[in-house]
């Protein structure tokens, strides 16, 4: 009873922290944009980016940035849910549905609240709406970040565990920096749509988990 309180108060912890941590990241780059100290940050990314720029390198980040797009998340998303399903986990379906499609919601909420133009530089690609917080980079972590989770417990072996989350950790940040690179984001959409999306994708993580518990789900197939 004892360990299992433990566990409770860790993972309260744990998910409090986290979350605090992208919320004041948010936070931090919202101030820095108001007080107009965020251009220094955005330039600088700018030029160490744009100075890799080559026809390889661009089919290359296009290719990158699809797997970050509307289109193909919500396609994968479809998949994972029909799956899961299938298989019987309709808490899971239930939570990837979810997490991923508010988490739009959410992303588009805040691009109309702050209305932020995009770069006014030659993008490499065509690109409209709002600039902050980038869509790709919000919904490559809440998507990914959310199949990580799932790999995470569903693995045995703690090394696979590890190596699923560093994998999805690192298409993530690529496909955050191929929207810096095609110059339809600053730097500073990008690490507002990783804080959001972090901060979206614990806050789910918690409610799931914390209703899982105490539902009957978990006897279903688990």
């Amino acid at each position: 009873m004892e360990e299992r309180k433990l566990k409770k108060a860790v993972f309260f912890i744990i998910s409090l922290t986290c979350f605090g941590i992208f919320t004041w990241g948010f936070v931090s780059i919202l101030d820095e944009w108001k007080e107009n100290e965020i251009a220094g940050f955005d330039n600088g990314v700018f030029n160490v980016v744009h100075a890799f720029i080559s026809p390889k390198l661009t089919t290359l980040m296009t290719s990158v940035t699809f797997l970050g797009g509307v289109k193909w998340l919500s396609i994968c998303t479809v998949g994972i849910v029909i799956v899961l399903l299938f298989m019987k986990k309709f808490p899971l379906a239930l939570f990837v549905m979810l997490t991923v499609s508010l988490g739009a919601g959410f992303n588009w909420l805040l691009k109309w609240i702050f209305k932020r133009e995009r770069p006014d530089i030659e993008a490499l690609i065509e690109q409209g709406g709002y600039s902050f917080p980038s869509g790709h980079s919000m919904g490559s972590f809440i998507f990914y970040g959310a199949v990580a989770f799932m790999l995470f417990r569903a693995l045995d072996k703690a090394v696979f565990k590890w190596l699923s989350v560093l994998g999805l950790s690192v298409l993530i940040l690529f496909i955050g920096i191929s929207r810096v690179y095609l110059g339809v984001h600053y730097p500073s959409d990008i690490v507002g749509g990783f804080t959001a999306g972090g901060g979206w994708l614990t806050l789910c993580i918690a409610v799931y988990i914390y209703f899982y518990k105490r539902s009957d789900w978990k006897y279903i197939n688990e």
